[in-house]
C-alpha cells in the first residue's frame, strides 16, 4: 500500500494504469495505496470492483476497474471506459491486458509478481503503442 502511495506522485495524474498480476499478485491493495496517495479517497473505502466493475472516488479523480469477469471485449465496450479515458482521472485497471483493442494506446503498465506472502516483484513502464498498418 505504501508502494501505491509513492506511485500516486509519479504516475500522471490524468491517463490509464493497468495493474497486471495473478490472482493475490496485489492489484487491489496497490490501487488502495493509488488512490488513497490521490487524496481521493482512504485505503479503506477502496474495494475491488469484481462485482460492480467500475469504482469512482474522490468526485471522479479516480476510477477502479476490474475486467475479471468479463470474456469479450463487445462486454468491455459496453462499460463506456472511453469516456473515463476522456475524463481529468486516473484510471486503474485491473485484468484490462486481456483486452488490448480497447485500451489506449498511451498508458502506464504496472506488473506484479508474489514472489512469497509479504513480497512482490513490480515493475512500472510507461506504452505507447502504435497500430500496425498492412
Amino acid at each position: 500500500m505504501e508502494l501505491g502511495r509513492r506511485l500516486a506522485g509519479e504516475l500522471p495524474p490524468r491517463g490509464v494504469v493497468l495493474l497486471i498480476g495473478n490472482l493475490g499478485a496485489g492489484k487491489t491493495t496497490l490501487a488502495k495505496g493509488i488512490v488513497s496517495g490521490l487524496g481521493a479517497a482512504d485505503a479503506d473505502e477502496v474495494s475491488s470492483p469484481t462485482f460492480t466493475l467500475i469504482h469512482e472516488y474522490g468526485e471522479g479523480r479516480a476510477y477502479h476497474v476490474d475486467l475479471y469477469r468479463l470474456e469479450e471485449a463487445r462486454q468491455v465496450e459496453s462499460l463506456g471506459l472511453e469516456e473515463l479515458f476522456d475524463r481529468d482521472a486516473m484510471v486503474l485497471i485491473e485484468w484490462g491486458e486481456r483486452f488490448p483493442q480497447v485500451l489506449p494506446a498511451r498508458r502506464t503498465e504496472i506488473r506484479m509478481r508474489a514472489l512469497g506472502n509479504d513480497e512482490r516483484e513490480i515493475e512500472v513502464a510507461r506504452v505507447f503503442s502504435l497500430p500496425i498498418q498492412s
